[in-house]
């Protein structure tokens, strides 16, 4: 199959990469060919415009490119970045699938629980409506939009909500673990908040599996079974570490440093994945205790 995938080198297409290679041919979007050549292989064909691509001779594409939301606080430039980033790339995507002769059979893009917004303790699947329309849902509803334009008879699209994604070197896990080893770890705000997770390996996994589960269409959580409070992934990330977990992180100095983006480490979901489950997707990390034994060991 040839696969065509842009954000080959984040956190989530630098573990699937060498997993697609075995079976598969890869085209690579990149702003730095050398780059994606020097971290992904030679195997690779890495191209820096869309321009370079025959969608004609794509089978799948794998959209995982965007600004990371968390780096910079949420100006409206800031924000603008963060929308350009993922909704620009992703309709010229679409629109390159959608004047082609032989397109795509699939179009797998990413998205984020950040669209269902604030909620409390209720389990969210795919189904549910009850959303909360701030920025973060503003993003992702705008990115899912974006790719399910380039649906129709011929082409199959899948956007994949995806939770915190817990991986060794990189990404939330990576920069939590100083302070939680030195013993400074703790809840956020009023740690009640939803924690909804998945382990980078569960992940990848997931990724290949919607590519080969045709029935699977339109949103897909993209998390662990089991969600917990951000007081249990603190309590469970230090009993990992074994070391205390008891410092919070009050709520007014997360806002004074982070500004509107606090919101995301302040308020969460509780998410769950129903359609992968019902395709019988089994996870090899569904609990938090045993993703952590196995990235923090």
């Amino acid at each position: 199959m040839h696969i065509l995938i842009t954000g080959a080198t984040g956190l989530i297409g630098s573990h699937l990469c060498p997993l697609l290679l075995i079976n598969h041919q890869l085209t690579v979007l990149s702003r730095s060919p050398d780059k994606a050549n020097q971290l992904l292989g030679a195997n690779i064909l890495a191209v820096d415009s869309l321009a370079n691509v025959d969608f004609n001779t794509v089978d799948c594409v794998i959209n995982l490119a965007g600004e990371p939301i968390v780096n910079k606080r949420w100006s409206d430039k800031q924000k603008q970045q963060l929308l350009d980033s993922r909704i620009q790339l992703t309709h010229q995507i679409s629109a390159a699938i959608n004047q082609c002769n032989t397109p795509p059979h699939t179009f797998i893009s990413g998205s984020a629980i950040g669209f269902y917004g604030r909620q409390d303790d209720t389990p969210i699947d795919e189904s549910f409506t009850a959303i909360n329309p701030e920025f973060s849902h503003q993003l992702c509803d705008a990115w899912e939009h974006a790719a399910l334009s380039a649906q129709s008879t011929s082409t199959r699209v899948c956007t994949l909500r995806t939770g915190i994604v817990l991986a060794k070197q990189a990404g939330a896990l990576a920069k939590m673990l100083p302070p939680f080893k030195l013993g400074l770890g703790g809840a956020i705000g009023s740690g009640e908040q939803g924690m909804s997770w998945i382990h980078i390996d569960d992940m990848v996994r997931l990724i290949l599996f919607v590519l080969e589960t045709k029935t699977l269409s339109g949103a897909v959580n993209a998390t662990a079974p089991h969600p917990v409070s951000n007081k249990e992934f603190s309590r469970q990330l230090g009993k990992a570490l074994a070391r205390p977990a008891f410092i919070p992180m009050p709520s007014l100095l997360l806002k004074l440093v982070m500004g509107e983006m606090a919101d995301l480490l302040l308020y969460g979901q509780f998410v769950v994945p129903k359609k992968v489950l019902l395709q019988q997707f089994s996870f090899t990390y569904p609990t938090l205790p045993q993703a952590l034994k196995q990235l923090v060991n």
